[in-house]
């Protein structure tokens, strides 16, 4: 993890000196390209659409313009907090059955790298969306450094190099990828230079002619071409069906994020199509009746009752995930129910103190939530990649953004748009495979494949708020377990006291499935304080699988990437915490208010200082 601090020189006429900006990243030539729009006077949305933009070349295993994501931003001014929603939708032509048209489904290694698996995709357009709502700079001032980047190269950092060798083989079955990260046959290792110029003039092009460039137009039919590729051994059917139409008519939402409280703190997060906020919220409300914080009861991080409760916690929550959270534009939610006090009262006196639970069954929300009156039936997507990124970035006016973005698996589909330098999404795989509605059940499949339907997300962009105020911002990737690292830092912050970093450094614990086995970090000595083999013993001895044999330790997992800011409320100041899992960098930008004869702020001097 590295934190840079960026000093701006400036003229005697500076007039007056503002508090600090902040961007905290996974990749520091993302942050620096934050930085850069903080520096010269933009706010916190243009430095995200520098963000999201610089990503795409620097980590383009996991984000970029062939994907989507999730923008949670606080308005300083008026105290407005919303969600910027360019999650993929599906195709007109897409039907429920379109992974299982034999009533089997597919193999998801296969149908997730044939074109069947994209969806339309949103990224750029949600982008332009905001920036031309909230933003100061033109869509052509923030996509300025990732051009920079794209043309004259950056450096394969570990991770992006891990994702290339470890690809199984994502970047070799289109000879475009292949031809980028695979150059000669030879894949590219840490340390080579990755110039991308077909990405450079792709970027160049929407620069100068918006984002109509990409939606219509000779790169739409491109996308349109490219995704109509499929894998041999699916033939026909892995045909990608998304049409020019679909592209051209795709909308962004804006939509009111999820509001909860967990011991006097105020969560603001994602609403559906993703279930990130709503896991994540009922989490917190099971947990709630239990002192985690309290080591003199026997809690306290780390200890076997903390863990214990989390475990379950998880569980519980992941069951109604499964069976109730879908698109709600498509098919209504008990969004009330899943959260309301009496009925997290009934699901949390299933836990046991020193006992695991039988795999739970989704509970029975409906009698708090009369907007829903139809019972599906639970389902699960095949998988769901640790590969997405997230980014927190906060102003010196206070504006914060929040935002999660990915093209859904590792190197998504793994098809790269010809001459155009991007890789299209597979986000077409999160929804079920097989279809789960049923008339005769009055199910709706609340994840089923539909036309223009958003599926299911695990993001969970989140805001934490303390008498009003914006305090916290943060967010992960990694699947499913995003859910589980945004609750472990939310515990860590609330209930152990411990200060931002150190939320994020200390391991982690996750679960994801109803009968699925207890993952747990502790690999890499950051992780700090670790998991005893007491304590995972004790697990072991109440029933908990998935943490090898007795007496070893079996910690060994890594979850999430968090990156975050946070304001202190006392003095103003602004400070980031970024996660060592990735190459996670902190920027602060120190910024000062020009004459309006002034050009605008560069930073002219950037010092490395090891945290």
């Amino acid at each position: 993890m590295r934190w840079i601090a960026l000093f701006a020189l400036f003229s005697p006429s500076v007039l007056a000196a503002l508090p600090d900006g902040v961007v905290a990243v996974s990749h520091p030539a993302a942050a620096a390209a934050g930085a850069r729009m903080l520096a010269a006077g933009g706010n916190a949305v243009d430095a995200a659409a520098a963000v999201q933009f610089a990503l795409n070349v620097v980590e383009p295993q996991s984000s970029g313009i062939g994907g989507g994501g999730f923008m949670l931003i606080h308005l300083a001014k008026t105290g407005e907090t919303f969600i910027v929603d360019s999650r993929e939708r599906a195709p007109a032509a897409a039907s429920a059955d379109m992974f299982a048209p034999d009533g089997l489904p597919m193999p998801f290694p296969l149908a997730s790298t044939s074109g069947l698996a994209v969806g339309v995709p949103g990224t750029l357009r949600g982008v332009d969306t905001a920036l031309t709502r909230w933003g100061t700079k033109t869509l052509a001032d923030t996509l300025a450094p990732a051009i920079e980047l794209a043309e004259h190269g950056v450096r394969v950092n570990r991770f992006l190099a891990a994702d290339i060798a470890n690809d199984g083989g994502r970047t070799r079955i289109h000879p475009e990828t292949a031809a980028i990260f695979r150059p000669g046959g030879v894949p590219l290792a840490e340390g080579d230079w990755l110039v991308q110029p077909a990405l450079a003039r792709t970027l160049k092009r929407i620069a100068a002619r918006g984002p109509d460039a990409f939606y219509r137009g000779a790169l739409a039919r491109s996308i349109v071409r490219a995704q109509q590729r499929t894998r041999s051994e699916l033939g026909a059917t892995g045909t990608g069906r998304m049409t020019l139409a679909d592209l051209a008519q795709y909308e962004v939402a804006i939509r009111d994020p999820l509001v909860g409280q967990y011991r006097g703190w105020t969560l603001v997060g994602m609403p559906p199509p993703s279930s990130g906020g709503l896991t994540v919220l009922q989490m917190l409300g099971l947990l709630e009746r239990f002192p985690l914080g309290d080591a003199a009861q026997g809690y306290g991080f780390g200890s076997p009752k903390t863990l214990h409760a989390m475990i379950e916690a998880m569980r519980l929550a992941f069951a109604d995930r499964a069976l109730w959270i879908g698109d709600d534009d498509a098919a209504p939610l008990p969004r009330q129910g899943l959260l309301h006090p009496d009925y997290l009262a009934t699901r949390a006196a299933l836990i046991q103190p020193d006992r695991r639970m039988d795999p739970p069954q989704a509970g029975d929300p409906l009698p708090w939530d009369a907007s829903v009156t139809v019972r599906p039936q639970p389902s699960r997507t095949p998988q769901e990649s640790p590969h997405t990124t997230h980014f927190s970035i906060v102003d010196r006016w206070g504006n914060v953004v929040s935002y999660t973005s990915t093209i859904e698996y590792t190197w998504g589909s793994g098809i790269t748009v010809p001459g155009y330098g991007f890789l299209l999404n597979n986000e077409l795989t999160d929804f079920n495979f097989l279809p789960a509605a049923d008339a005769s059940a009055s199910n709706p499949g609340a994840n089923d494949v539909a036309p223009h339907k958003r599926p299911r997300s695990s993001m969970a962009p989140t805001l934490l708020f303390k008498n009003g105020k914006p305090v916290a911002a943060y967010g992960s990737p990694g699947g499913a377990t995003i859910i589980n690292s945004v609750l472990n830092v939310t515990l860590n912050l609330i209930d152990h006291g411990m200060s931002l970093q150190q939320a994020i450094d200390a391991p982690r614990l996750s679960v994801t499935h109803a009968a699925g086995p207890v993952q747990c970090e502790g690999g890499a000595t950051f992780m700090q304080p670790r998991f005893s083999v007491a304590a995972q013993d004790a697990l072991r001895d109440w029933g908990h699988a998935g943490l090898g044999d007795a007496g070893t330790d079996g910690c060994q997992a890594t979850i999430g990437s968090v990156q975050a800011i946070v304001i202190d409320l006392a003095s103003g100041t602004h400070h980031g915490a970024a996660d060592p899992r990735r190459e996670g960098t902190v920027i602060q930008v120190r910024s000062a208010r020009l004459d309006e004869n002034q050009a605008p702020l560069q930073p002219v001097k950037a010092d490395e200082i090891p945290h």
